[in-house]
């Protein structure tokens, strides 16, 4: 394998790596650019963020599930690379010092290119933005103060003109010497990777390697065959029609949010929460869905919308309420080189409300997420669909719920005429997350939360204040 990249402006060629070798290992390793630290090795601390530059932006993302084939032609800045040529420091390192902002200083890398990237972006929400950088000695009021002490300084200029266009990728990783890894397969349209899976479909698929990457850096899999789908732009498009929002399986939460903003502002909100930044510039809405996992938390905001699964297999494409997709824990409707190519759903009145349920606000796997779109008219419910993760081996739809209230005037009697309802529609399991009885409890205060929110009370408190 042969790739070529942009390392804090220098072109390098990468030859004979492994196609799972991370960014990370290498730049560490190989390039002893060690300012990039390893420390959940699982895309959650942050000490190991990068920014990445191409034709779409300036992203920050984590080094730690990065594989080499998937910055091909890209530019990569480490920490290093922030610093000017001449040792000259950036305003977030300035600020860094002026302001206190690091104790133990094994964070502070990562936290600095988070903030150098949101400079260049000129973004200002800087607690959303360092989300996903844990501090454990400092805190993050000083970390804040100065990111924002630097938010209207200019841009360094050895930042500014960063560009990949000298770098000619040649569309596809290249056959190393003879004893090198396999190349892994990266399309560029989404009829080539049809093709290809059809005819290797035991290969494993890769989109922005967000749980993949924990395969490799946790579980030490051999992933055997690969193909990267970030290469694949048409399979990134958010088409929003007069009847229609369909979303590309390759689009990443990131791309989705500012759509959900317009559309569904809760399901935007709750993005917001999702992962990090990091992830979110990475992970990718087929992914969350193809994976299958019972707690992920897009999967139950896209059936409560009514979502269709588009799958599609060589030439031939199917589709199915996306609720069906989901058989049983680990187990999907999704035939053998059979892979997902978008998920669509109706455009309708904003009646969905979203609750992320998890220990910590920020960056948390959720014990419950419950998502509800109930339509009221004349006071009284004609329709609903209620959709759980963390509640079942699979994301679910609250079926009996849904048939409890639907007819029934809106308010309290209904939410209370709903309780038998719950369980049986779910029978959670306990887990480190929570108990089955939290579960259930908390599902059935989820309702009368959106009741009371629907009628305009206020139950979204983050701070309490005496």
């Amino acid at each position: 394998m042969s790739i070529s990249f942009l390392l804090n402006g220098e072109t390098v060629t990468v030859a004979d790596q492994p196609a799972t070798r991370t960014l990370l290992d290498w730049l560490r390793d190989t390039r002893r650019l060690t300012g990039t630290k390893e420390g959940c090795n699982e895309g959650d601390c942050g000490a190991c963020t990068v920014m990445i530059s191409d034709d779409r932006g300036h992203r920050a993302l984590n080094a730690c599930i990065l594989f080499l084939p998937q910055l091909d032609g890209k530019s990569i800045t480490t920490v290093e690379g922030i610093t000017g040529p001449d040792g000259e420091l950036h305003p977030v390192q300035e600020a860094m010092i002026d302001h206190h902002g690091s104790q133990c200083g094994f964070c502070t890398p990562g936290f600095i290119v988070s903030m150098a990237t949101a400079h260049l972006n000129g973004r200002t929400d800087h607690n959303d933005q360092l989300a996903g950088n844990l501090c454990r000695c400092t805190g993050y009021a000083p970390i804040i103060r100065a990111a924002t002490a630097a938010q209207d300084k200019p841009i360094p200029d050895w930042l500014a003109p960063i560009s990949v266009s000298k770098i000619s990728s040649g569309g596809r990783p290249k056959a190393g010497g003879a004893d090198s890894p396999p190349a892994p397969y990266q399309p560029k349209t989404t009829d080539d990777l049809a093709r290809w899976y059809a005819d290797h479909p035991d290969a494993t698929l890769i989109a922005g390697a967000t749980d993949v990457g924990l395969w490799v850096t946790k579980q030490h899999r051999d992933l055997g065959e690969i193909a990267f789908l970030n290469g694949i732009d048409d399979m990134r498009a958010i088409t929003v029609s007069d009847t229609t929002i369909r979303i590309g399986a390759g689009a990443t939460l990131s791309d989705l949010w500012p759509v959900m903003a317009t559309y569904h502002p809760d399901f935007a909100e709750m993005i917001r929460r999702y992962g990090s930044v990091q992830v979110r510039n990475a992970a990718t809405v087929g992914g969350n869905i193809a994976n299958g996992s019972p707690i992920g938390d897009s999967p139950p905001a896209l059936i409560a919308l009514g979502a269709t699964l588009h799958l599609r297999h060589g030439d031939t494409r199917r589709d199915i309420l996306l609720e069906n997709f989901f058989i049983d824990y680990g187990k999907q409707d999704r035939a053998p080189g059979e892979f997902v190519e978008a998920v669509s759903f109706p455009r309708q009145k904003d009646r969905l409300k979203c609750y992320k349920i998890s220990k910590r606000f920020d960056q948390d796997i959720s014990a419950v997420c419950g998502c509800f779109n109930i339509t009221v008219q004349d006071n009284r419910v004609t329709g609903a669909r209620i959709a759980f993760g963390g509640m079942a081996g699979t994301p679910k739809r609250a079926h009996n719920v849904e048939q409890a209230i639907i007819g029934q005037p809106w308010g309290a009697e209904a939410v209370a005429g709903a309780w038998d309802a719950w369980a049986q529609d779910f029978q959670p399991l306990s887990d480190m997350r929570a108990s089955a009885t939290y579960r259930l409890d908390v599902a059935r205060g989820l309702l009368t939360r959106y009741l009371l929110e629907d009628l305009g009370g206020t139950t979204r408190v983050l701070e309490v204040r005496a």
